[in-house]
C-alpha cells in the first residue's frame, strides 16, 4: 500500500520548568526531544519537528506550533490523543491537523504573542510560573514604558550579543501591561522576536520603574529607555527577567 506523505501541525502546551528549552540538544532534556520520542513511540518513525519558537530553558507555552512530515496511516486529528498517551503530564498536544505540504511552522509565522507575569508577593503555588518581585515599583512608569516598544525598531540592545543577526529590526504591534491586585501581566505581539528580547525588555521596564534605585548599577529612566529603543545603539541592556515568568501564548499564520 502506497501512503502519501502528510504534513502534520501540532499546537503544544507545556510547562517548561523541567526542560532545557524547546530545541533538541545533547545531554539535556528538551521539549522537542520529548515530543519527537512520543512520535516515535506512536509510529515507529524517527523524525525532526519544526517549531515556531525555540523557547529557552524554563520558558512555558500555551500555544507552541510545530510541524512534521510523515508517511503513516494515522488520521491527522488522531495524533493529539495518540501522542498525549506517551507524553508526560507537563506537555500536552492541544490540537493536531493536516496542513499544506509547504507549510513551515517557523517561516510561515506572521506574528507571535508572548506573556510575562510578575508577582508582587510570594506564592507557594505560583513561584515557578512568575517572577516574584517584592521591591516597590512605580506602576505608572511600568505601563508607560510599554508604549515605547510599539513600532519598528532595531532591538539589538535587547538581544544576547552572540545571537544577534545582520538584521535585528523587529516590528511590534501591541505592548501593554495589565495591573492586577497581586501581579502585573505583560503582553507583547510582534512580527518576530530576537533571542531573550522579551525578557530583556521586561527587565529594563522593571529597572526603570523601581522606586529605590541601586547606587552601584546603572539605572534606566523612561527617557533613556525610549532613547535606547529609538537610537539603534549597539550597547547591550543587561537587565534580563527570569525565564520562568515567560510564556509563548500563540503563533499567528496567514490562515488564522
Amino acid at each position: 500500500m502506497i501512503m502519501a506523505e502528510k504534513n502534520i501541525q501540532l499546537i503544544i502546551e507545556y510547562d517548561g520548568s523541567n526542560y532545557s528549552g524547546w530545541q533538541s540538544q545533547q545531554n539535556a532534556q528538551t521539549v522537542q526531544d520529548t515530543v519527537e520520542y512520543a512520535i516515535y513511540q506512536t509510529t515507529g518513525i524517527q523524525l525532526k519537528t519544526i517549531a515556531a519558537g525555540r523557547t529557552d530553558a524554563g520558558v512555558h507555552a500555551f500555544g507552541q506550533s510545530a510541524n512534521f512530515k510523515i508517511d503513516h496511516t494515522i488520521d491527522p486529528e488522531k495524533y493529539k490523543d495518540a501522542l498525549n498517551h506517551y507524553l508526560p503530564e507537563d506537555i500536552r498536544i492541544l490540537k493536531s491537523q493536516e496542513v499544506a505540504d509547504d507549510f513551515n511552522s517557523r517561516f510561515d509565522a506572521r506574528s507571535k504573542i508572548y506573556r510575562y507575569r510578575i508577582g508582587f508577593d510570594k506564592s507557594a503555588l505560583l513561584y515557578k510560573y512568575r517572577w516574584e518581585y517584592e521591591e516597590d515599583i512605580d506602576l505608572t512608569k511600568l505601563t508607560e514604558s510599554a508604549k515605547f516598544i510599539i513600532g519598528e525598531f532595531d532591538f539589538a540592545p535587547f538581544c544576547v550579543v552572540a545571537s544577534r543577526k545582520e538584521n535585528n529590526v523587529c516590528k511590534i504591534y501591541e505592548s501593554n501591561w495589565q495591573i492586577l491586585e497581586t501581579e502585573a501581566i505583560y503582553e507583547v505581539k510582534g512580527e518576530r522576536f530576537l533571542h531573550s528580547m522579551v525578557r530583556s525588555l521586561v527587565g529594563a521596564m522593571v529597572n526603570l520603574s523601581r522606586i529605590k534605585k541601586d547606587k552601584n548599577k546603572q539605572n534606566l529612566t523612561l527617557e533613556s529607555f525610549k532613547d535606547i529603543i529609538q537610537s539603534s545603539t549597539e550597547e547591550r541592556i543587561v537587565y534580563t527577567a527570569p525565564a520562568h515568568g515567560l510564556y509563548l501564548v500563540s503563533v499567528q499564520y496567514e490562515k488564522d
